[in-house]
């Protein structure tokens, strides 16, 4: 059910299960983890893009799977889940979650997982794990480091339904497309932004600030300064001041 296409160094994974809102069974969640895993290593993908087929993003894991599963193969599934974010958060390319129709429970952690998330206005999120009594367990840590401790914990507890408006407003959304329609070109924009940059200084921007944001300000202050050595000492800032230099002739 997940779908990879690279072209022009984007890398999409496509949930392609729309019969049943695309929620994830083992087999989604094996090829979720395996696509993370190659993306690792490929060296001419420069932004990673999670999509969905038809009109839902995810409805999350598949609870009608779960009954189903022997105790040792329902472990093993947890820790495929878990390992889907840590790999999200190891990738040094940025990675966008597009967004339309609902990403809720497993489909809203896998939405928040990403470096960006862009969103159609009428999109509907949601931690509905707690809906069905139990925590949404693997969001909870992430909300936790998105927000601050009143509202995630809000989204967490509650699991109600939320608008792509309001978590655009608490910083969790990047980019709003006015309807499913224009989500494509939205995404688009967006994306070929990402491609403008330089890959090596987008790799080293996300280790930065994957670093600081478990670390005291000045200790992370440490991190920028010998960053901002390497950079002086291979040539970067020279070579960025003389483009710096050219663009303003120019103008």
């Amino acid at each position: 059910m997940i779908e990879t296409d690279l072209k022009d160094g984007v890398l999409r994974l496509t949930l392609n299960r729309p019969k049943a809102k695309n929620a994830l069974n083992s087999e989604g969640m094996a090829g979720l983890n395996t696509a993370l895993r190659d993306a690792e290593g490929n060296g001419e993908a420069r932004v990673l893009v999670i999509q969905a087929a038809g009109n839902a993003f995810s409805a999350g894991r598949d609870l009608k799977e779960a009954p189903t599963l022997p105790l040792e193969t329902s472990m093993q599934q947890h820790d495929a889940w878990a390992t889907v974010y840590q790999r999200l958060q190891r990738l040094t390319i940025p990675t966008v979650a597009v967004v339309q129709g609902f990403a809720v429970a497993g489909g809203f952690t896998l939405a928040m997982g990403c470096d960006f998330v862009l969103a159609s206005r009428s999109a509907k999120f949601g931690a509905m794990e707690m809906a069905n009594g139990f925590p949404a367990a693997v969001c909870t840590p992430l909300l936790a480091h998105l927000l601050g401790p009143r509202l995630g914990l809000e989204l967490a507890l509650f699991g109600e339904p939320v608008g792509a408006e309001r978590l655009y407003e608490m910083g969790l959304i990047n980019a709003l497309a006015d309807d499913d329609e224009a989500l494509p070109a939205l995404a688009d924009d967006f994306i070929g932004r990402l491609l403008k940059l330089n890959p090596g200084a987008v790799k080293q921007t996300k280790e930065a600030f994957r670093a600081a944001r478990t670390m005291p300000l000045d200790q992370a202050m440490v991190i920028g300064k010998h960053l901002n050595q390497l950079l002086d000492a291979s040539g970067s800032f020279a070579k960025g001041s003389q483009a710096f230099a050219d663009r303003a002739d120019r103008t």
